[in-house]
């Protein structure tokens, strides 16, 4: 594996889950790009096949797949991971992109049903892709499972507290998949990563066409975020294991 920046990515077989929003467009792009052949999945089939299209409309001969995996089940999760696995001879990496948010305008006013909703989005696919690729990914020579994160898991706001909770209870986990391939790795370091990649927001383009007169302060763009995703294949997994990378300023 190359280490240096020049071909890290070169044939490896990257997974993204959630991969039809902004920041999945970013990645699919980026990664494509840098020489992987990249799986994406998402629930939304339709902006889902629009988001691959993209990709590989981008970089000609680049081997860019879709399909909608429900990954609140564990068992299609398993399937997917085994499938992708068996098709392409390897698994290198998990791109973790899906998203939501429910807030409120104080604690008080917070709905039981938003944290319901959360914890599906934010913890139970974060749970189901991890366990489904955790094996793939330690027989990998470059496995990385990737998270992206929220400040505010770990400087939860009053009108934030559902979302803060489960972006915190999903680098919990993440941090626990760290550890298993940190014990994997015994006296010679992980092979394997881990690591959580720590945003305030994400912006992008048709966000500044929208409002254009706001400044988004601390706010990452959403190439900035496939540039960083794509950076942590340069990096050695003892490097970057059960890490949080911010991409902005540490509470």
């Amino acid at each position: 594996m190359d280490t240096n920046g020049n071909g890290a990515l070169e044939g490896a077989v990257i997974a993204v889950a959630g991969a039809a929003g902004p920041a999945g467009r970013a990645a699919l792009l980026r990664l494509a790009e840098a020489g992987a052949t990249v799986v994406a999945s998402d629930a939304d089939a339709e902006r889902l096949a629009e988001a691959v299209d993209a990709a590989r409309y981008a970089h000609g001969g680049a081997t860019v797949t879709g399909d909608t995996v429900d990954l609140l089940d564990l068992g299609a999760t398993r399937e997917w991971a085994a499938r992708t696995e068996k098709e392409f001879g390897r698994i290198d990496g998990l791109v973790h992109l899906v998203g939501g948010w429910r807030g409120s305008k104080g604690f008080t006013e917070t709905d039981p049903a938003d944290w319901t909703l959360l914890e599906k989005l934010l913890i139970r696919t974060v749970q189901n892709t991890s366990l489904a690729f955790h094996d793939g990914l330690a027989r990998s020579d470059r496995g990385r499972y990737l998270l992206i994160s929220a400040a505010g898991a770990s400087k939860p706001t009053a009108g934030n507290a559902a979302y803060s909770a489960a972006k915190a209870a999903a680098e919990a986990w993440t941090l626990a998949v760290a550890d298993s391939f940190r014990k994997a790795g015994g006296e010679q370091g992980p092979v394997a990563a881990a690591a959580i990649l720590v945003v305030k927001a994400l912006v992008h383009d048709a966000m500044r066409a929208e409002r254009p007169n706001a400044k988004f302060a601390g706010f990452t763009d959403v190439k900035e975020l496939a540039d960083a995703i794509a950076g942590v294949w340069d990096r050695p997994a003892e490097e970057v294991n059960g890490q949080r990378l911010w991409l902005t300023p540490a509470p």
